[in-house]
């Protein structure tokens, strides 16, 4: 007969002794989760919607909602592919022109415009579309409201130019207008809407209150495109919009009367510094309506650089044409400046989206960065403030 050690038989007795063992109690399950959605706080001073272009997978575009002042990212609101984003007159609602695909980057396509109501960042209401809205970089006037949120316009191209006319509050599409040729809806009063033409001329539709067509007229050229364009991104003034060229010069138009007026234009550029800087940009400038302030980034570049980002922001006082300020923006460690958009209240604070995707919270006043907010987005495109 084999024999063991006593060690293994006391081992083995040490194993009988402990059975059987208690089997432990399970804890109680855990609470089912319900998903909820918070109301936002009433809208600071300083909040800003950035839209992110999603350059690197632009199925999946955003807007996000950052706080200027607690350096907070509030929330976002999905975009879909190659969308156009705007805010209603009294900022309580994002509007979002967007398309869908079937099978995500194929299949039948969805044009719409989505309502996010703002309190919530939940989509209201949408609006589709027919198969036919422009896809282009964000712009004001990709899709713009009317000044009295009655009506609501979106830019078409098929490649053939025209624009959509929808109502905002029943949801509905009233009419498509011909353009022959001009883009962009650049919307005056309630009831007026201007597109850009290649000749340099402003198209102004004049509509009823369906929404239909009453009068059209062409304004005279007001830049040449082929000696210097102009960039399409236009700045909202007391009085219109100003346009900035590839050149530096400005052209501000007032839209408040039935046909667009057009002043002369002024440059940001002395004799010597002509040729030299440019602004350039995907959104070229912003402007403090109240106290008359223009921020612009410029750069040192030649023909082709328009969409460079700025070295520097220079600022310019729009009644006197002066520069008041140059702020560089390499030496307080930001890339180049690609978007600049501005707070309307009597402390503004300049917002400042660079090339890598980070966004400066800047005192417009005094040009001292307050904080910089990292990588918010892969392409921060445009801004806006409510």
């Amino acid at each position: 007969m084999q024999s063991f050690p006593r060690w293994t038989a006391a081992f083995g007795l040490a194993l009988a002794s402990a059975a059987p063992c208690a089997t432990p109690t399970p804890p109680p399950p855990l609470p089912a989760e319900h998903l909820t959605v918070e109301k936002l706080p009433a809208p600071g001073p300083h909040w800003v919607y950035v839209f992110d272009d999603a350059f690197d997978n632009e199925t999946d575009m955003r807007v996000h909602l950052f706080d200027g002042d607690s350096f907070r990212r509030l929330g976002q609101i999905d975009a879909g592919y190659y969308s156009s984003f705007n805010l209603s007159p009294d900022g309580a609602t994002t509007v979002v022109g967007t398309t869908y695909f079937a099978r995500g980057s194929r299949g039948a396509r969805t044009d719409l415009v989505e309502f996010t109501d703002n309190r919530t960042l939940t989509v209201s209401g949408e609006i589709v579309l027919p198969p036919k809205r422009a896809h282009t970089l964000p712009s004001l006037f990709d899709l713009a409201y009317s000044s009295d949120a009655r009506l609501l316009y979106v830019s078409y191209v098929t490649p053939a130019a025209s624009f959509g006319v929808l109502d905002p509050v029943k949801k509905t599409v009233l009419g498509e207008i011909d353009t022959a040729g001009c883009v962009l809806v650049i919307p005056s009063g309630p009831n007026r809407v201007s597109s850009l033409c290649e000749s340099g001329r402003l198209l102004t539709v004049t509509l009823d209150a369906q929404g239909k067509e009453v009068s059209r007229s062409l304004s005279e050229p007001f830049f040449d495109a082929d000696r210097d364009p102009v960039f399409v991104q236009g700045i909202p003034t007391a009085e219109g919009y100003a346009f900035l060229s590839f050149l530096g010069e400005v052209h501000e138009v007032d839209f408040r009367g039935a046909q667009p007026r057009i002043t002369p234009p002024w440059s940001l550029l002395s004799a010597t510094e002509r040729g030299v800087w440019r602004p350039g940009a995907q959104q070229p400038a912003a402007l403090h309506v109240r106290l008359g302030r223009l921020y612009v980034p410029m750069h040192k570049g030649g023909e082709g650089t328009h969409k460079d980002g700025g070295t520097e922001i220079w600022v310019f006082d729009m009644t006197s044409h002066r520069r008041l300020a140059r702020w560089p923006t390499k030496s307080q460690g930001l890339s180049r400046v690609t978007v600049v958009q501005v707070t309307q209240d009597p402390a503004p604070v300049l917002f400042a989206a660079t090339e890598t995707a980070d966004v400066a919270v800047i005192d417009a006043l005094s040009g001292r960065i307050r904080h910089v907010e990292s990588k918010l987005g892969q392409t921060p495109w445009m801004m806006l403030t409510p």
